[in-house]
């Protein structure tokens, strides 16, 4: 082994081994039809944090109050507060609960500086979970605005945070818009149909 691949080993090994000093939770919002789809994953360091209480919860998404719980439809959870900052409203939505779920409830609420764990987590450990919402087909962006929102916490190596993605969500078009679109097709192909007779008009008396 060379010198420069024995050094590169070296240092994706040291890379490897090195405690991550900044630990994430990431919460990815999607639309399917009606339904919002959450799925979230990764780890939470609590040690900047206190245990505030503990009680059963279940999976919800309230926008307006800058909450999201993933996760199981019911779950005894632990409450910790501390230094977190953030959005305190990702949306105008209030208080849907999910329809189902699985995994392990985590959440965050920005109004109230809440952040929502499995009861008895170990700090550091991993998490997963998924969970749906029906909000309706008539739930716009107003709803929930899409963008990236970020909750951090903590100092240093324990420095954390807690990420809701929701910058894939789109409007679902309302009947009237659908309307609009496909009578601008049809315009459309009605058009190219009209330009192509032209043509072959055209080329019939240039043939003749």
């Amino acid at each position: 082994m060379t010198f420069l691949a024995r050094t590169a080993c070296t240092v994706i090994l040291i890379g490897l081994s090195a405690p991550s000093a900044w630990a994430a939770y990431v919460v990815d919002l999607t639309r399917v039809g009606a339904n919002f789809v959450a799925t979230g994953s990764g780890t939470i360091d609590l040690t900047d944090l206190h245990l505030a209480t503990s009680f059963g919860q279940q999976a919800q998404i309230s926008p307006v109050d800058g909450l999201i719980l993933t996760g199981p439809a019911t779950a005894q959870t632990d409450l910790y507060r501390g230094n977190i900052n953030g959005p305190t409203s990702f949306g105008s939505e209030a208080g849907v609960s999910a329809t189902s779920g699985s995994g392990d409830l985590v959440g965050v609420m920005g109004d109230s500086i809440l952040l929502f764990v499995p009861h008895g987590y170990a700090s550091g450990a991993t998490l997963s979970d998924t969970a749906t919402y029906s909000m309706g087909p008539s739930c716009d962006t107003q709803c929930v605005t899409p963008g990236v929102y970020k909750w951090s916490w903590g100092t240093g190596a324990h420095a954390d945070s807690f990420t809701l993605d929701a910058s894939g969500l789109s409007a679902v078009p309302e009947l009237s818009t659908w309307v609009m679109m496909l009578a601008g097709f049809a315009g459309l192909g009605l058009a190219a149909w009209i330009k192509g007779g032209a043509v072959r008009s055209a080329a019939r008396c240039i043939g003749s």
